[in-house]
Order: structure tokens, then C-alpha cells, then sequence
């Protein structure tokens, strides 16, 4: 399986904290946010993993990301978004990248308390996507489940939801997603929308939603943000990373610390 994380955007919401960085670098407690996706990812036993960025933002995310993870064999490769044109068209950027494996793709800016590694590794075809209940499901992609816990709709922001079940920034496919994304026509917001991927899926039948109890934070506002960081504080989150990103990240601050002596001496 290969990895796909969404870092790229604008992020005007987080203005001006976004006017120099992009959001995925700004810190979550004791580290930046995209460290999060990318423990997930690597929890799930995921070695090649494409990270797609702004361009203004590219140099930085190679700065600290570039070689983090060799020692691991854990490959990282970057990918330049000019203009983000929806979640749906990863896919069709990373297509060479993906090949004939399976994808799971996250979304920078999500952290969630629930371990989604295992759940992960255990997909083999079809498509997996991951609900959370939430009081404000018009501001998401909603699903609606049977009796039997079985998807039956999916809409992109209604405005009077089905359910109070919204679809969560962890999505995994097999290969066909590639497919699917190409032959996607933009919505009404010019984006060719991940919710649409979602839909082909479930009427082919192949479409499974977990869900997932634990705490999701969507960190794309002031007080989301804020939230994220109390989050991961108070549930030790921080205390339950994979060992290899813990250690990549003290061996890289180890570094840094070294190289700012010799400056100093």
C-alpha cells in the first residue's frame, strides 16, 4: 500500500499564522501537524508515502521532512499542488506514484485519537472511509447507515443531514480510484470532490465505513487549533506515536541543536 498526505491549501482561515508556513507545519502540542498523518500512515506498516504541497511552502516541508525517515526505509516523496482543484485529484497526481497498489490518503490537517493502523492494513480492495458522530454534521460529508450499519447515502455539506455521522480525513482505496477520480466531473465549487469517489464506490457495493469513537480534530480554525493541542495534552496522544517517528524526530531536533552550537562557538 502507498501513502498519500494533503498538505497543500492557502489556509485562510488561519491567517496571518498561515501568511508565512503553510497550516500542516504549525505545532500541536510538541510537534508540527503534519507529524500526525504521517504517524498514522506509518502505523498502518506504509513505506512510500507522497506528501503534495504548495509551492511557496515546498522548500520547508523538505527541510524537515527530506531525509527524517531513511534510517527507517521509510521513503518520502513531494509533490507540488499550484492551484488545489479537490481532494478527488491526489489521485490523478499521484497516479506514476500509486501504480497498481492500494492508497490511503489523509488529509494534513486531521488528527485522531482512535489507532486506524490495523484497520488499515487489513483493507484489500474496494474502498474504506472512517465516521465520526458530530453535532455539526452540515459542515462535513455525511453518511447515513441502515439498520444493519450499512452505507445507503452520502452527501457532500447538506443541508438538513441524514445523520449525525460525518465522513472523517482518512480515505483508502484499491487501485481503481485512479480510474474513478480521472472520469470525475467538478461540482458546483469547480473541486472534483472526494464525496464523489465515495459514492462510486459505495454503488459498486465495495464502500466499508468504520466507525470511530475517539477524539477527531479537523485543525483548520483558531479555536480548532487551540482544541487539537489541549487534545493531544490531556490524552497523552503525543505518548502514543510510532517509534520511528518519536525517534526520527529526536534524532532531526538532536541535530539541529548540534548545528546551532557550532554556530554559536
Amino acid at each position: 500500500m502507498k501513502g498519500i498526505i494533503l498538505a497543500g491549501g492557502t489556509a485562510t482561515r488561519l491567517f496571518p499564522l498561515t501568511a508565512t508556513t503553510s497550516k500542516q507545519l504549525l505545532p500541536i502540542y510538541d510537534r508540527q501537524m503534519i507529524f500526525y498523518p504521517l504517524n498514522v500512515l506509518i502505523k498502518a506498516g506504509i513505506k512510500n508515502i507522497l506528501i503534495i504541497v504548495a509551492p511557496e511552502h515546498s522548500g520547508q516541508f523538505i527541510n524537515l521532512l527530506g531525509s527524517i525517515f531513511e534510517k527507517a526505509g521509510i521513503h518520502l516523496e513531494f509533490k507540488v499542488q499550484k492551484v488545489p482543484k479537490g481532494l478527488a485529484e491526489a489521485f490523478v497526481l499521484g497516479e506514476s506514484f500509486i501504480g497498481d497498489d492500494n492508497v490511503a490518503m489523509a488529509l494534513g490537517d486531521n488528527i485522531f485519537e482512535d489507532d486506524l493502523g490495523e484497520k488499515i492494513k487489513r483493507f484489500e480492495r474496494g474502498g474504506l472511509v472512517f465516521a465520526k458522530k458530530v453535532s455539526d454534521p452540515e459542515r462535513f460529508g455525511v453518511v447515513e447507515f441502515d439498520e444493519n450499519d450499512n452505507v445507503i447515502s452520502i452527501e457532500e455539506k447538506p443541508k438538513k443531514a441524514k445523520s449525525n455521522y460525518a465522513l472523517t480525513g482518512i480515505y483508502v482505496y484499491d487501485k481503481r480510484v485512479i480510474k474513478i477520480a480521472k472520469n470525475l466531473s467538478p461540482s458546483c465549487r469547480g473541486e472534483v470532490e472526494i464525496t464523489d469517489v465515495n459514492k462510486r464506490f459505495m454503488k459498486m457495493g465495495e464502500l466499508k465505513v468504520e466507525k470511530i469513537r475517539g477524539a477527531w480534530l479537523d485543525a483548520g480554525t483558531y479555536d480548532s487549533l487551540l482544541e487539537a493541542s489541549n487534545v493531544v495534552k490531556k490524552k497523552e496522544l503525543y505518548k502514543k506515536f510510532d517509534p520511528i517517528v518519536d525517534l526520527a524526530i529526536m534524532e532531526f531536533n538532536s541535530e539541529l541543536k548540534k548545528i546551532a552550537k557550532k554556530r554559536l562557538n
